[in-house]
C-alpha cells in the first residue's frame, strides 16, 4: 500500500467489514481478479467508475475501451482522481495505479493504450463500483 497519508483512512479490520473478502484481498492486498471474471467488461452504458472502497469518481465511461486485457481498460482517469507507484513484484517493474482519496489498489497502467494518451490503464473490476448517474464524492 502506498504509504503517503489518505483523506479516508481505516483499520485493516474495517477495511474487511466494509469491503467482503474478495474486494479487500484487491483493493488492500495488491490481488489480481481472473481476467475476464468482471461484469464491468462489458458495461457501455454513460456513467463513472468509482472506487469500490470509497466512491471516488475514477474513470469516465467517455474513456472506457476493449483492450482484450481481460479487465476493464481505460485511456485515462478522472484528473487527480489516482495516484501511481512503481510495483517491482512479478520480477518486473510496473506501474500500479491506487486511489489518490484511499490508497486502494486498483491496477496496473501501461504504455501500450489507444489516442489521444497512448495509456491503459488496467482496471480490477472489484476495485470499481459502476454510476450511471456520473460519480459523487
Amino acid at each position: 500500500m502506498p504509504k503517503e497519508p489518505f483523506e479516508i483512512s481505516r483499520t485493516d479490520e474495517e477495511w474487511r467489514r466494509a469491503l467482503g473478502a474478495e474486494r479487500f484481498r484487491v483493493l488492500r492486498e495488491h490481488g489480481t481478479e481472473p481476467p475476464g471474471s468482471s461484469e464491468l467488461n462489458h458495461e457501455k452504458r454513460a456513467g463513472t467508475f468509482v472506487c469500490a472502497g470509497c466512491a471516488q469518481p475514477l474513470f469516465s465511461s467517455d474513456t472506457k475501451f476493449e483492450s482484450g486485457s481481460g479487465w476493464p481498460s481505460f485511456w485515462a482517469p478522472v484528473e487527480g482522481a489516482v495516484g501511481t507507484e512503481t510495483d517491482r513484484s512479478l520480477f518486473m517493474a510496473r506501474t500500479e495505479v491506487h486511489c489518490a482519496r484511499c490508497g486502494g489498489h486498483l491496477g496496473h497502467v501501461f504504455p501500450d493504450g489507444p489516442a489521444p494518451t497512448g495509456q491503459r490503464y488496467c482496471m480490477n473490476g472489484l476495485a470499481l463500483k459502476f454510476d450511471p448517474g456520473g460519480g459523487k464524492k
